[in-house]
Order: C-alpha cells, then structure tokens, then sequence
C-alpha cells in the first residue's frame, strides 16, 4: 500500500460547515506567540448558561484568518463535569465516547501516568473533577492576548456561580522550540474540505471525519457522535496535558553519554528523530540542517518506507513513533491514518539557560493539546500502543525515549553499522502534571448549551 498524493480519483471532496466549527482544531497558530489556558468551575447551572451565552461573541469560527477580529484565537471546551453542570440532559451525555465520559484522570494507569506522573501528584485542580470550561486563548502579542483576555474576564466574573480556579500563561518562540530544544510543530496532517495544503506532497489529507465529528472519517463511516445532532456536529474532542519537561536530565543524560558535543546533537536527534533545527533526519541523517529545518515546505516531505532498519532515523525515535507514516504499510495490520490527530504544543516557563546542565528547580515544559474525533484510537492508541510499547517497531521492551513512561530502567536502540548503539538506563524525561479530556463544540451547539432549560 502506497500513500496517495492529492485526492482519490473519483472521489467529491467534503465541503466543511467553517462557520459552524470552532478555528482552533482547523487552523495553525501564529508564530510566535502567546497564550493562556483558563480552567473554570461552574457552581451554578443558569450562571454556567450565562457564561457559555456570553463567550460565543469570542470564538471565531474555522474560516481563516490572518489575524481574528478580536485579535486573538480562542477555544472554548467542556470536560464531562461541565456539561453535566450545565444541565445537560442525562440522554446527550451518555452518548459521548466512553473514554470522555471518564475523563483522564480516571485512565491515567492505562495511559502510563504512573509514578510521579499519576494523579496523586497532579496539579490540582487538573484531574479532580472541578475543571468544568477550558478556555485557551492566543495571539501574535501580549498586548491583543490581554485585551481578548480582559474580555473573557468580565464574562465570568460578573457572574456568582462562575469561578476561575487555574491559569497557565504560554508561548511560542519565534524559533519554534521548545524547552528540550527542538523545533516543534511540524507534520501536521491536512485536513480534507479546509483548503489547508498538505505539507507532505506525498500524504493526501486526512478524511474530516477523523478530526470533526458529523463527517465520514477514513473508514468511510460517520464516527459516533454525540446526541442530539446540534450538539455532537461539527464538534471535536480535545485532549489537554501539562507536561513538565526535565531538560537538566536530559542534557545530563546526552552529555555523560557522547563522546563529543557533535556526538551529543546526533544522540538527541537520533532520540527525537530530527535535529534541533527541525531537519529531519530521514533527509538528512548525518549533519544538521538549519535551512531545511526551516522550510516548512521540505521539512515534512519525507517517509521512510525507505529506512526500514532504522539507519537514518531509528524506528524508536520520538517522531517516527508518533507517526510511522509509511514505514508499517508493509506488514498491513495497521493503517496509519486512523491514527492521526491534531497536535498543538506550547511552552510554558522560562526556558533553561544553553549548556546549563543543574536543575534550577523552576517549573518549565509543554502544553500538549490534540484534537480529533476519536479519543480511543486516536490519542489514546498512540500514548499506549506507539509510545509506551515497543511490540509495532519489534522492541517490546523499549518505550519512546523522550515521552515514554521510563522508570530508570529503559532502553533505546540506534541502528549502525557495523553495529547497533544501545543506550540504557533511560530516567523519565517528561512527567505529567496533569490532564483533561474536553470537548469543543460547534458554534450552533455553544447557542444550544447557552438556551437549555432543563
């Protein structure tokens, strides 16, 4: 099986409802940028109406825009507990995915959040039930972020029964990378009916279904949606993770290892699966690139059908896992595209000084958000079933080396010749402060939660 470029012949290519569908899932973000992330608790159902009634004049719907009317993008989502505080008959509620019904704290064994990284040791309020709205919020400058989010403010605090109980300001660099370094965000799918070019020419996009509910997804089939209809369509379901990277460790970890600081780049590439530029060592394996990194027009056009052994890039590296792209159609028991999702990663406290290897002790990481319509098979599968096992790149023992659930006791193989580069004792270099499975809702449906009165 061969990835498609372009469209399936024959095939009418879906036309999306933009005006209905929130534009955080759909549409990149600007870079650089910054951002908050707002959890509310809602203690009173016709206060929680009121609220959802008066953040509609905020979200902008999937059609793009360079830069939003309000100057900023913001994103409005509910966990299980916020729609049930919003009075949400019991009927609608039970039709959402089991997974959500849950919530994460709930699965946190399953998905490997265990140790430190369970929910004992979250960050309250993440996890315990009292985070009802998730509201993000991001712009190119703090001074438009501010005025959008003085904005949300009188929404909310005017309001008894409303209380805002967590935020966590972030940004993007104009580098793009994050605390461990590397470039982030690039490889994300093209979604069919957006208008959005694939960055990978040899990708088609992704069927809509799989990221917005009320559309055929790459089965075929329309995922099962929430009920009644003006709910669940046009609606997503949003995964959101506050990640407390360990970068000391990390560089630690590469420096006690490498023989030279040449060696010590190629170690985290050959860990990341690209260089911290963003070149991509399935094209270029050997040196950095920065010019590659950069062009978001080759960057992401590679597979690597081509390196089945893992020589370029190892098949336990953190990007190739997240996906395999065509490296598994060989063997036809998965199909990577039910698998895919939107990605969102931000960072949040002050990046670690370069070469500084002690731990300061100041709280710094990633905000990982995913977007898409199946949480099971979806984000799910991949933390379970790609990044915490090793079983699909014949390594059952082997975890993925950055955000894998590592216990100290991991280890991670880099193919070579004459032979293969192992590297053991692998401590955790990611740990989970905290997590919520939320979903966005279409903007006709934001009208319909506003106007329940049950």
């Amino acid at each position: 099986m061969e990835p498609q470029t372009g469209g399936v012949p024959g095939e009418v290519e879906i036309e999306l409802e933009l005006d209905d569908i929130q534009s955080g899932a759909l549409h990149e973000r600007p870079s650089p940028y910054v951002g908050s992330y707002l959890l509310l608790r809602i203690d009173d159902l016709a206060a929680g109406r009121e609220l959802v009634r008066r953040l509609i004049p905020l979200v902008d719907s999937g059609r793009p825009a360079a830069i939003p009317a309000h100057g900023a993008w913001i994103t409005v989502a509910f966990t299980y507990k916020g729609l049930e505080a919003l009075g949400v008959p019991q009927n609608s509620l039970d039709s959402f995915a089991p997974e959500f019904r849950e919530g994460m704290a709930a699965r946190a064994e399953h998905l490997g959040d265990v140790g430190a990284s369970s929910p004992a040791n979250w960050e309250r309020p993440l996890g315990t039930g009292d985070v009802h709205v998730a509201l993000a919020a991001l712009s190119p400058d703090a001074e438009r972020l501010e005025a959008v989010l003085a904005r949300a403010h009188r929404a909310f605090e005017e309001l008894t029964g409303v209380e805002l109980i967590w935020r966590q300001d972030c940004y993007q660099l104009p580098t793009g990378r994050t605390s461990f370094g590397f470039k982030d965000g690039i490889g994300q799918p093209a979604i069919e009916g957006t208008g959005i070019a694939p960055t990978n020419p040899r990708e088609r996009p992704l069927k809509a279904g799989e990221i917005v509910l009320g559309y055929p997804d790459e089965t075929g089939e329309l995922p099962p949606m929430p009920t009644p209809e003006i709910l669940g369509r046009n609606g997503t379901y949003v995964v959101f993770r506050k990640l407390h990277t360990r970068v000391a460790a990390y560089r630690t970890y590469l420096r006690q290892r490498a023989a030279s600081r040449d060696d010590e780049a190629l170690l985290g590439a050959k860990m990341v699966g690209r260089w911290q530029s963003g070149a991509p060592l399935a094209v270029s394996p050997e040196r950095d690139d920065p010019a590659l990194g950069a062009d978001r027009h080759r960057n992401n056009d590679f597979l690597y059908g081509d390196d089945l052994r893992g020589f370029k890039c190892p098949a336990g590296a953190h990007a190739r896992r997240a996906n395999p792209r065509d490296a598994l159609y060989g063997d036809g028991s998965v199909d990577v595209r039910l698998h895919r999702m939107i990605r969102r990663g931000t960072s949040y406290g002050p990046m670690l000084p370069e070469g500084v290897l002690d731990d300061d002790g100041v709280d710094r990481g990633i905000i990982f958000v995913f977007a898409g319509a199946h949480l099971k098979r979806q984000f799910e599968f991949v933390k379970t079933q790609w990044l915490n096992d090793g079983i699909f790149i014949g390594a059952p023992a082997e975890k993925d080396p950055i955000v894998g659930s590592a216990d100290g006791t991991g280890t991670f193989t880099i193919p070579q010749r004459p032979i293969r580069r192992r590297l053991t004792e692998l401590p955790p270099f990611v740990v989970t402060r905290g997590g919520e499975y939320c979903f966005a809702p279409g903007l006709r449906a934001l009208r319909w939660l506003a106007e329940l009165d049950t």
